[in-house]
This record gives C-alpha cells, structure tokens and sequence, in this order.
C-alpha cells in the first residue's frame, strides 16, 4: 500500500504533506502521481472494491514539497474548485535561500511572462506584452549560518511564480537551477515547501488550517525551532 503523510482527512477533503519530486497529478512522461497513490491508499485501507474518487483541487510544481489537498466527494471537489478561483483560500510557502532578502518583509510586484517550450517564466519590472501581473508578500522568518527562511503569500497564482520572483530580487530558492541557483539538491527537490493552508470547509462550513512539517533532512534542520 502506498506511504502517505496524511495531514488532514474527513468525508469530503483529504490533506497530505507531499514529497519534493512527487507529480501530484500524472503527465506524459509519468504515469506515477501522489493522485493516484491516494486513490491506492484509500482504497486499500478502507477496503473498497476499486480505486476510490479522488479530485484534484490545485497543484504544487514536482520539485516542491509541502500540504495539498485533495477533494474526496464531487460536492467538495466543485466547491473547492470555486473557492481557489474566487481566492478564498490562504496558502502560505516557506523557501530558504542563500542571499539575505533586499528587505525584511515587502510586497513583490513583477510582471510575468511564461515560455511553455522552457517551461519556465520570466520577471520584468514594468508591464510588458503578454506578461501577467504577479503579486506576493514576504518577510523573513529566521536565520542560520548560511542560509534564510523567507516565509511567502501568494498574491496572484502565475508559472513558478514564487521561483521567479525570488530569483528577480537575488534571492533564488535553494536547489532551483532553472532559476540561477548555483547546486541542485541531492533528491532532485528545491527548498521550497507549501506550509500551511486555512479555508472554510466546503461542506461543513467549519474554519480550517492544516501546517505541513518542514522536509527532514537537508538544511530545514538549521530550522527545527520553527518546525
């Protein structure tokens, strides 16, 4: 049966904090998801005669780690699906980077501008044809040796945004070579991890927010008081 680190599970949404390299949802190229491992899981544990209905409800790039949701009824999965559209729901990120942030805490604005042959997107100061808006706020949450815990909330949701923002104020994501970092990590991951997630249950209407422990291993120990 397939190892999850379940965070959260009721009738209708499951949690789970996922692993940097896992695909939450499979492509061409990967058959393997962390969808599909729900699917076995619950169908296994609860002993049900084929894979269980699980829906996708939004994603994480396959280097990061951290709380995804997953809907498990048709009423969660539409509700939910509204409720990330119309911005309803709170997502925080936690990245270490090598370089101190320009300033404490500030509100990033960039205009995006993605290349899908790439698959990666570029940062421009003014607007630019083609190009997004891309909004996020940060603020720095601690320190080590080396390295910086820079805590992120997404504004607007943009390709890799969080990645290519922090890379256009000098501060790309530990591992990120597709954003200037100079080394990738030893699992393939980046330091980058969805740390929390609060909104109002779709069905039972009851306040919800689900923290993802940190990634063991690598340097998030330098950060264990913040766990």
């Amino acid at each position: 049966m397939a190892s999850l680190n379940i965070l959260y599970e009721d009738n209708h949404i499951i949690a789970v904090n996922k692993v940097g390299g896992e695909l939450v949802q499979a492509d061409k190229e990967c058959s393997r998801s962390l969808e599909e491992d729900v699917k076995l899981f619950i169908k296994v544990r609860d002993k049900k005669p084929s894979l269980a209905f699980v829906g996708v409800v939004h994603r994480l790039d396959r280097p990061v780690s951290g709380v995804v949701i997953f809907a498990k009824t048709s009423k969660a999965l539409s509700r939910l699906n509204a409720m990330f559209r119309l911005g309803q729901v709170h997502k925080t990120y936690h990245a270490i980077v090598k370089k101190r942030p320009p300033q404490d805490e500030d509100l990033l604005t960039h205009y995006l501008i993605r290349n899908e042959k790439q698959n990666k997107s570029y940062a421009h100061s003014s607007a630019k044809p083609n190009a997004k808006e891309s909004r996020l706020r940060y603020r720095l949450v601690a320190a080590s040796k080396s390295f910086f815990l820079v805590e992120v909330e997404l504004l607007t949701g943009r390709h890799h945004q969080i990645r290519c923002q922090l890379s256009k104020t000098g501060c790309p994501i530990k591992g990120d070579l597709k954003y200037g970092y100079a080394r990738s990590n030893p699992n393939g991951s980046i330091s980058l991890h969805a740390r929390s997630i609060s909104f109002t249950h779709p069905v039972s209407k009851m306040e919800i927010n689900i923290v993802a422990p940190y990634p063991s291993g690598d340097v998030w120990e330098n950060f264990t008081p913040n766990r």
